[in-house]
């Protein structure tokens, strides 16, 4: 049984295969989320597969607990997995730069992943680590346009656990961090304060230097370029003389931090200073001697002498980034050493910083060292926060201390530092001519003399030392050393001690110490406390050579200094001192135990000498600020003790006193003693003992406020009021002390001052504000709330709040803008403070912000600041309420009514008027508006609905409700547009409350406004639309998010729609009888609500519809306007990309349930209304699928088509079906269909009338327009398009119904001479411009994946100009590229009609004409005219397809040779509104063998007869078509083809067969129909010996002879005229050796059916290839030869048909219009016939370099009204194919099969096919449609002997010419079409490469072989009709015969892989043959001997190929 889980959470451990039922697959490491448990099995999720749900074993899976996972970790790993989808769409979008940089970021965080997971850091490390890594995942989120995590410090927030006032403050700081973040973890945030103390690390890598052999000592300070001063002591790094690397004092001993740098020390004048000192000799080269006499430097005294400086800039470092919250990194430098003159020494770091070089030069550095090295690193805050954040830095580490305090005194700092500069000296020579070499030794002595160690420091780095020796000048009098030293003197031993400073003289020839020669020395303390002066002190010099003698007590009597008041005598007995000499000392005081200030001292010792207290009271006044906070709490002490006397009054000094008091508090106030105010606190709470002062401090505040006015300086003042906090703190615990003392007396008094002092106060804040008193009102109203803050243990909470009120309401409204702020920031502060937490006070709080919050949302001034208390406000009481969850005190309730009924309705007012335009403070406002919602609940809007209303008058309610709702929905509708759009979780939040909040605002429309007299229908219509935009939004359709954030919100907040659905309908059924208020105008809301794609809401809320039709019913007796709306709705919201296939089917099976269940008596109409919404759900869905993209513009077509049929048929919508209209004619005129736009403007214009003048309006125009004349401006528009698409005939009724406007009814003869001249030159384009006929395709569409609109449908199509099958098929795989092309044309069966594919099924079909508009010729219609209508206007469409019934004869297959013929009818004629369309009916009809014979032999005949006819209209024109034909005919003969229908049809035995059962009529009139053909054959040839001209004469010799065989052969049948002949033409010529095995093919030829004896369909295949003309197999040569008359199959007496003129076989012969099968025929140019040529196919270029060129011949075209109307004018629906014929495969050698007998006749005529004549143009390039091109036969006679050559080239790919002129049949082969099938270079007669002249179209092509057959000929070429080749012998040869069999079985079975069953059939009669070619017969190459023959024989026989 399943258990369900609590949110459990594992890892896959192991593959799972999932290989069990409802199995989910999971791969090692997988995540799952456990929603139900087994014994055995979980059932869960997969985030990495979304919506899969699914099994798997537990022993699989390793739960995790998620309370023990870090939660940043969890989140690092959902972002890796979110990104990583985004990251794998980059790499597909080539975004390289996203894709890499995105990349890093990922890797990163991955390994910060690992490091966490690894637990080994300490917790600040982990903190560190975590906002590095949640700082780079809001950067890649915020990059990425993801949702904003709001989180505080790493961690997420859970928006459930804060108010949303808080939550919008977070988003808000988190925004700002993800802003300033970056992808390297570095986080810009926004500091709160400014980071005042900073810290340099320092550390030498590197020293570059070698002295000398000496060891040498670098001392490293910090430098004030500006000041030309150092800022911090020395730090000492020693240098041995083997070099650096080898010199370890201690660990870390060359790193240092210099502390304390202040933001006025970090500037560009920041220098690192390296003074290099050189310990040795003091010459030395003495030094270099020693030790390369092997000594030593050890035997004798060193010294240190000046070497180098160097200085490094810093001003980089001191340009850090405050806002950056983690530390700069450790960078690396160098800098070079310079040197000077040692008298400049000291000078040097200014003269380099100067860049004075030509005082100093650089020193040279060791080979390949950089000088020396060091690296620096900044760090922030203060020393002990540096301490803790980078603990690695301070270890082992000197601190290097600056010489000053830091700019933030800390209270715990203790320092006592002196810090002494030997800066210079003045000495006498002593009668030397050579200066001394002076060095000074410091040493620090008590008052006895004694020394005193550890208080002695040359520089950090080093111990200290009881003495200091410094470096020595070399033969310097006056030398300056400018070395700095720090004391550290204890302060029990400071008073007493003192500095002693020795000279000496070193020699440098002397070995022996240095030798004493004179001293100074210096006093720390004067008699008065005050220590040693900051600044220069010029010290006396005192001679004396006897150490022994320097006693302290000898010369501490003496002066140290001028002025020196410790001195006893001027000067001492064994001492003496020179004027001439003196020694400068400059001490600095670092110390918080000791002052140099007199007057604070005086201060201190007040009580001692009380007669100084006035003056150091105003010296204290004047004191530096450090001075007064080193000695805080002893000064206070003095101050309040002079302050008051012990009764507690005031003293003489007490003004004074609290000036200096409220100095010090204004001293404390600043930044750089702010740590001092726990000291401060900590006094007062523990240390302050004044417990009478409170009266004065009282009466002082008093007496500042009264006069304020009057003071000329304000700073005092200002000072007093900014410090009340103190004073306050100081009164009230001073009357504590008093009340402690005394049991409480006098507290009525102490109350009574306290409101005497507000009172003052609160004049003070009255008084008319001005420039000098504006800021001391400030400071006044900063310290209001603290100060009532002091006051809660004292006053009760009324009395604070009347204080408070009475404060800020002294405030004018007037005031200027500065004081309304401060008002402001102090109930800001009162509502923040501690007052707001209690229960009392807060509620007299409250009230009092309320009210100031009320005066300034109304008046909308200072919203920021509103809106900051309001925030701070619900904040405390969303706190106080999570405290008081179980139980909520009834003061919060009252607090919180009081604040729903002061702000609620003004919070609203002033959001809805500041929406109007961009207010930043919106959104905090708006973010209050949802906090206070939060806070209410039910009982809170009843009593504020109740406060609304009172006396039951809810005019005040309604209000409030409609403002309310209008501005929720304002802020739905724009999807929360106030918050950014990546606030998802804000905006998540802000509609939880909203939701929550609409459910109690439906109580008192329920309850207030809903009976008869009180309803409301605006209102509630207003909360219903407010309800369906809250539905809609788009922030709560979960549908667009991926899974894991869909899950996640789900889980967080549910689907918030379906609750507020539900809503919905629980009002809607609240209306009862109210409901017909809201139809029809709820219909598209509701809609809205029901588009919604959640399945639950759906379903309950559909039901909607079926009320509203019933309200609308029971009240109006119809549903229409609830009907007329749902579409109008409907069409515009599924445009909107809402609803889907699954809302169609729930729309219509839910209220169809409803209407059968409730079965009310309007369920018809119901039924019908729903079905017919249903198909307008359909095909609204099916044209938005296709709405986008150029290659759905077809489907957008018909989808278009198929809705403005239904707006007009089904619910007569006009004004939708004119907007359709436009619609689909828009998409005609994108893709050039001007025909099919013109009929579609038509639609329009047949709407309208003539005779109305009523204003029209189109869609997408709002000019009106009479009628008449809009449907006159679109008859204009619409014969524009029929000229562009050269559709003239559909434009003639249209010019003569205007010119019939113009005439009769407008009498505007100017429009009727315009429309009568474009109507003629309509009548002229149809005579004179040729158009391309168009292809047209049958196409079936199958299977479930395709469209509803094409699903399993049938359709024809119209091709488009010069588009062919392999085109087309190429179009409509870019329109359906998932679509399979069916590779077979049989019917599909049930599984692909059913499978979720898609399948398309493509083939050639003909168009059967029904020219009405020619029924009442009375005379042969021309040409041009009637071809129009052939394929124009058709609404029926034939194809056959062959089949075999029956036993198939091995030697005549015509017996049972069947034609399946289906008649597709379509919806319209085409063209149309579109270029395709549906088939509406399929009927199907078998043809017998005897009829299709019939029917070739009819369409034969005609097409001779209509050659006969033109020739005798036009004599002249080119003879070669007309001996082509009869040659292809009659010389065909001879080879048997009709005997083989002799044989099948004429005997007895065939009628007495089931096949001939019937067929007695057909076989009488197929002799009939021969001997016709015969009779046609003699006019032929008659004619043709009247027009042959010389040069073809023998060949008519020959016809004549042919013919005369033929008649014989057919003497059985009647009786005909034998015709006898002495000439030799008709006497046999004897056979050549070549052609013996030619002519056993006749023999051979019954042999070669065995292959087809039991195939039925067998050619099925051949018709549905893609890119393939489907054709069914023909005897002749294509299914294209059937007439017009013969598809239509009605009548049995019917006229015979005439021939449709499409492309021919290669053996037909054409008229006088062809001029070779290979080649369009040029026409020349004639009177009667001014033709003009056609387009060009577009995008195809010639190749002009074609290897195999044909030529065009010119001939004269007939006249083209020569045809006659019944029989002529319809033989261009026919099309025959070119076979080419390869000369260089020996099997093209083998026999000819024998001509069918049906292409014979009695007597042994031929049958001849009639062709059309062609238009070209003159200019050489053909005009040759592609049709036409394939009426042409490839073989072409010439008229002149100028075209021999032209014969020859077009002959040599076809057939050898023999010596004598006859065709070679060695030479000759057949193409088999399954050969042509497969090969990949099939070529097209219209593909042909020809040289100019004439340029060939651009349809031609030339194929890689040099040969190409076009995909239409290739169909057409029935593979039982051969190439037919003339031959005059017929001997037969078995072998061969053999050899033909085999090679046509292998054909055969090659053949049904190619989608082909090839069919050998004997030569018919009607000069066709068909040769199976040999497997390279296309590729084959010309042999020069075929060119050769082909060119000596110019008066070649005709015969057809």
């Amino acid at each position: 049984m399943w258990i369900p889980s609590n949110n459990k959470y594992g890892v896959a451990i192991h593959n799972w295969h999932g290989n069990v039922r409802f199995g989910l697959a999971l791969d090692v490491g997988d995540s799952v989320d456990i929603v139900e448990e087994c014994k055995h099995w979980y059932r869960g999720s997969c985030p990495r597969k979304s919506r899969a749900v699914g099994l798997f074993p537990k022993t699989y899976i390793h739960i995790k607990d998620l309370s023990k996972i870090d939660p940043v970790v969890a989140e690092c790993t959902q972002v890796l997995r979110e990104w990583s989808e985004i990251w794998k769409r980059l790499y597909v979008d080539r975004e390289a730069y996203k894709f890499q940089t995105l990349r890093k970021v990922m890797f990163s965080i991955l390994e910060s992943r690992r490091e966490l997971l690894s637990a080994t850091m300490t917790q600040d490390q982990t903190l560190e680590l975590q906002m590095v890594v949640v700082s780079k995942i809001d950067w890649g989120n915020r990059k990425l346009g993801l949702d904003l995590v709001p989180r505080e410090g790493p961690l997420a927030v859970d928006p459930h656990g804060i108010g949303i006032v808080k939550l919008y403050n977070v988003h808000v700081n988190s925004a700002d961090n993800a802003k300033a973040s970056s992808s390297r973890g570095t986080l810009r945030r926004k500091t709160q304060r400014k980071i005042l103390t900073h810290h340099l690390y320092f550390c030498m890598r590197d020293f570059g230097h070698r002295i000398g052999g000496d060891d040498a000592e670098v001392y490293f300070f910090l430098y004030d370029g500006s000041h030309m001063r150092p800022l911090s002591e020395r730090f000492l790094v020693k240098i041995s003389k083997d070099g650096f690397s080898n010199y370890i004092e201690r660990f870390h001993s060359n790193c240092t931090v210099f502390t304390d740098l202040g933001a006025a020390d970090l500037n560009e004048e920041l220098h690192l200073v390296a003074v290099v000192m050189r310990v040795g000799k003091i010459i030395q080269s003495d030094s270099i001697k020693k030790i390369e006499k092997g000594g030593t430097l050890g035997h004798g005294p060193t010294f240190r002498r000046p070497f180098g400086v160097g200085v490094l800039s810093l001003g980089d470092i001191a340009h850090f980034d405050s806002s950056l919250e983690q530390s700069s990194d450790e960078r690396e430098y160098n800098f070079k050493l310079f040197q000077c003159e040692e008298k400049d020494f000291h000078l040097l770091p200014e003269l380099i910083i100067k860049k004075s070089s030509g005082k100093y030069s650089p020193i040279q550095t060791s080979q390949g060292t950089q000088g020396i090295v060091v690296s620096l690193k900044l760090l922030h805050g203060g020393l002990g926060q540096a301490r803790q954040e980078q603990p690695l830095l301070f270890q082992g580490s000197t601190i290097t201390r600056k010489m000053g305090f830091p700019d933030v005194i800390m209270p715990g700092d203790v320092r006592n530092d002196l810090f002494l500069t030997l800066e210079r000296g003045e000495f006498e020579r002593g009668g030397k001519n050579t200066g001394k070499n002076i060095l000074v030794t410091v040493v620090v002595l008590d008052v006895a003399g004694n020394v005193l160690t550890d208080c002695l420091w040359g520089a950090s780095g080093m111990e200290s030392q009881p003495q200091y020796r410094s470096m020595i000048l070399y033969h310097q009098n006056a030398p300056s050393w400018n070395e700095m030293l720090r004391l550290s003197v204890p302060i029990d031993k400071f008073s007493t001690a003192h500095v002693r400073f020795e000279f000496r003289h070193c020699s440098t020839r002397d070995k022996t110490e240095p030798k004493l020669f004179a001293f100074s020395f210096a006093r720390l303390m004067d008699t008065s406390g005050a220590t040693l002066g900051d600044g220069q002190h010029e010290l006396y010099v005192y001679k004396c050579e006897d150490p022994a003698k320097l006693q302290a007590s000898n010369y501490l009597r003496l002066q140290c200094r001028p002025r020196d008041a410790q001195a006893k005598m001027d000067c001492g007995g064994c001492f003496s001192r020179s004027s001439k000499e003196v020694f400068v000392l400059r001490s600095l005081l670092c110390s918080t135990k000791l002052t140099q200030n007199a007057d604070l001292l005086s201060l201190l010792q007040w009580r001692t000498y009380p007669e100084t207290i006035q003056d150091s009271l105003t010296g204290v006044l004047r004191l530096n600020d450090e001075e007064l906070v080193k000695f805080l709490q002893d000064v206070l002490d003095a101050l309040f003790a002079m302050f008051s006397n012990e009764e507690g009054n005031s003293t003489q000094h007490s003004g004074l006193v609290f000036h200096v008091l409220v100095s010090i508090f204004s001293l404390l106030q600043s930044n750089k003693f702010q740590h001092f105010r726990p000291v401060m606190n900590e006094y007062i709470e523990n240390h302050f003992a004044a417990a009478l002062v409170y009266k004065g401090l009282i009466t002082s505040v008093e007496h500042m406020a009264v006069f304020m006015t009057k003071a000329e300086h304000p700073d005092p003042f200002q000072k007093c009021f900014g410090s009340l906090e103190y004073i306050f703190k100081l009164l009230i615990q001073s009357r504590k002390l008093f009340a402690r003392a005394t049991g409480g007396q006098y507290e009525d008094s102490f109350k009574r001052d306290l409101h005497s002092l507000f009172t003052a106060l609160n004049g003070m804040l009255a008084v008319p504000s001005y420039d000098v008193i504006i800021p001391t009102q400030e400071a006044l109203l900063n310290s209001t709330g603290v100060v009532l803050e002091q006051l809660k243990d004292t006053l009760p909470a009324p009395e604070l709040g009347m204080l408070a009120r009475n404060m800020l309401d002294a405030i004018p409204r007037g005031a200027p803008i500065r004081l309304i702020q401060a008002k402001l920031h102090a109930v800001k502060d009162l509502v923040s403070g501690e007052l707001f937490h209690e229960d009392d006070s807060r509620t007299v709080v409250l009230s009092v912000a309320c009210k100031h919050l009320r005066m300034h949302l109304s008046r909308r001034d200072e919203l920021r600041l509103c809106a900051e208390i309001l925030s701070e406000i619900l904040s405390q009481l969303y706190d106080l309420q999570k405290e008081q969850r179980d139980k909520v005190t009834n003061t919060l309730q009252h607090d919180l009514d009081s604040l729903c009924k002061n702000i609620l309705g003004i919070l609203i007012r002033t959001i809805s008027i500041i929406m109007e335009g961009s207010n930043a403070v919106l959104p905090q406002l708006v973010s209050c508006l949802l906090g206070l919602l939060q806070l209410l609940d039910e009982t809170h809007y009843k009593r504020y609905w109740d406060e609304l209303s009172p006396n039951k008058d809810p005019r005040d309610l309604k209000e409030f409700l409609s403002k309310s709702l209008l501005v929720y929905e304002e802020l739905l509708t724009q999807d929360w547009h106030v918050f950014p759009n990546d606030w998802l979780v804000m905006k998540l939040a802000a509609n939880d409350v909203l939701r929550m909040s609409l459910e109690e605002f439906a109580k008192p429309l329920v309850y207030r406004f809903l009976g008869l007299q009180a309803f409301d229908s605006q209102l509630w219509w207003s909360y219903f639309s407010l309800a369906v935009a809250f539905l809609t939004q788009p922030s709560l359709q979960l549908e667009q998010y991926r899974e894991p954030k869909r899950l996640k919100i789900l889980h967080s907040h549910g689907d918030m729609r379906v609750l507020m659905g539900f809503q919905i309908l629980s009002m809607w059924s609240q209306l009862g009888e109210q409901k017909l208020h809201f139809i029809p105008s709820m219909v598209g809301p509701f809609l809205e609500v029901t588009l919604v794609p959640e399945p639950a809401l759906r379903k309950a809320t559909l039901s909607v519809f079926y009320d509203m039709m019933q309200c609308e019913q029971a009240a109006r007796g119809s549903f229409r306007l609830v009907e007329s709306e749902l579409i109008d709705k409907l069409d515009l919201l599924i445009s909107e990309n809402k609803g889907d296939d699954e809302y169609r089917e729930l729309f219509s099976t839910i209220l169809l349930e409803k209407v059968q269940v409730e079965n009310p008596n309007w369920k018809e109409a119901g039924i019908a209304f729903i079905a017919s919404v249903t198909r307008l759900l359909e095909r609204l869905l099916d044209y938005r699928s296709v709405m986008q993209g150029e290659e759905n513009r077809d489907k957008r077509m018909t989808c278009t088509v198929n809705l403005l049929n239904f707006y007009k048929n089904e619910i007569n919508r006009k004004e939708m079906y004119l907007r359709y209209i436009y619609k689909l004619h828009n998409l005609h005129l994108q893709a050039e269909n001007y025909t099919e736009a013109g009929f579609t403007l038509k639609l329009y214009a047949s709407m309208l009338s003539w005779d109305r003048e009523t204003q029209s309006f189109a869609p997408f125009d709002n000019s009106g327009q009479p009628e008449w004349q809009r449907k006159e401006r679109l008859y204009h528009e619409i014969l524009k398009y029929f000229d562009k698409g050269k559709c003239w005939e559909k434009g003639i009724p249209l010019c003569k119904e205007l010119a019939q406007l113009y005439e009769t009814r407008r009498f505007d003869y100017n429009k009727l001479s315009e429309i009568l001249i474009q109507e003629a030159k309509f009548f002229q384009n149809i005579l004179t411009q040729l158009r391309p006929e168009p292809e047209y395709f049958r196409v079936g569409f199958y299977g479930m994946g395709l469209p509803l609109f094409v699903r399993n449908k049938q359709f024809v199509y119209r091709g488009l100009e010069y588009e062919r099958i392999g085109a087309f098929t190429q179009r409509l795989q870019t329109e359906f590229p998932s679509a399979q092309i069916l590779s077979n044309n049989s019917p599909p069966d049930n599984a692909i009609l059913n499978a979720p594919d898609q399948y398309i099924q493509i083939s050639n079909v003909r168009p059967v004409g029904d020219a009405q508009a020619l029924k009442t010729a009375m005379v042969p219609v021309p040409e041009k005219i009637a071809r129009f209508y052939e394929v124009n206007d058709v609404t029926r469409f034939i194809y056959d397809r062959p089949m075999y019934k029956g036993t198939v004869d091995k030697d005549n297959e015509f017996k049972s040779l069947w034609i399946e013929r289906t008649i597709l009818e379509i919806a319209s004629p085409l063209p149309g509104i579109l270029r395709w369309y549906e088939v509406k009916q399929k009927t199907m009809q078998e043809l017998t063998p005897v009829e299709y014979a019939c029917e070739i032999i009819s369409n034969a005949g005609k097409e001779l007869s209509e050659l006969i006819v033109q020739y005798k209209r036009d004599p002249k024109r080119n003879i070669n078509p007309f001996s082509m034909r009869l040659q292809g005919t009659i010389d065909a003969n001879v080879m048997g083809g009709i005997s083989k229908y002799q044989e099948a049809f004429f005997s007895e035995q065939f009628l007495k067969s089931p096949q001939g059962a019937g067929q007695q009529a057909n076989v009488q009139r197929l002799k009939v129909l021969i001997l016709e053909q015969i009779q046609i054959l003699e006019q032929a040839l008659e004619l043709h010996g009247q027009l042959a001209p010389s040069g073809v004469q023998p060949l008519h010799n020959r016809l004549l002879e042919r013919f005369s065989q033929l008649k014989q052969s057919l003497s059985g049948m009647g009786r005909l005229k034998r015709q006898h002949s002495e000439s030799i033409v008709n006497t046999p010529l004897p056979p050549l050796p070549t052609e013996q095995r030619v002519a056993q093919a006749t023999a051979s030829s019954s042999l070669n059916a065995n292959a087809h004896t039991n195939y039925v369909y067998d050619l099925d295949e051949m018709y549905t290839r893609p890119g393939d003309t489907v054709r069914p197999v023909d005897p002749l040569s294509s299914y294209q030869t059937l007439s017009k008359e013969s598809l239509s199959i009605p009548l049995e007496d019917a006229a015979a048909p005439p021939v449709p003129n499409r492309p021919r076989s290669q053996n037909f012969i054409g008229n006088g219009s062809m001029d070779s099968p290979e080649v369009p025929p040029k026409r020349q140019p004639t009177l009667n016939s001014p033709n003009a040529p056609p387009l060009p196919p577009r995008g195809i270029t010639p190749d002009k370099r074609a290897s195999n060129p044909l030529i065009f011949n010119d001939f004269g075209s007939g006249d083209a009204v020569g045809r006659r109307h019944s029989q002529q004018q319809q033989h261009h629906g026919q099309k025959y194919s070119v076979v080419d014929i390869s000369y260089d495969d020996p099997e093209a050698d083998q026999q000819p099969h024998s001509l069918p007998p049906n292409f014979q006749d009695g007597s042994g005529g031929t049958l001849s096919v009639c062709f059309a004549p062609n238009d070209f143009r003159d200019s050489g390039i053909s005009t040759t449609s592609s049709r036409e091109l394939n009426h042409m036969n490839l073989n072409n006679l010439s008229e002149d002997s100028s075209s021999i050559s032209t014969i020859t080239v077009q002959h040599r790919e076809h057939c050898r010419i023999s010596s004598n002129g006859s065709l070679d049949y060695n030479a000759t082969a057949s193409m088999n079409i399954t050969q042509r099938e497969s090969s990949t270079s099939s070529f097209d007669v219209e593909d042909f490469p020809v040289p100019p002249p004439p340029i060939p179209p651009k349809s031609l092509a030339v194929s890689s072989n040099g040969v190409n057959i076009s995909v239409d000929e290739a169909h057409s070429l029935h593979p039982s009709t051969q190439a037919n080749t003339t031959q005059l012998n017929h001997s037969q040869n078995p072998n061969q015969n053999h050899s033909t069999n085999s090679h046509h079985h292998q054909q055969q079975q090659n053949g049904d892989g190619d989608g082909y069953s090839t069919l050998q059939h004997p030569v018919n009669g009607l000069g066709l043959a068909t040769l199976p070619p040999p497997p390279s017969a296309v590729e084959a190459p010309l042999p020069a001997s075929a060119i050769a023959s082909s060119s000596s024989s110019h008066q070649h026989d005709g015969g057809t190929f």
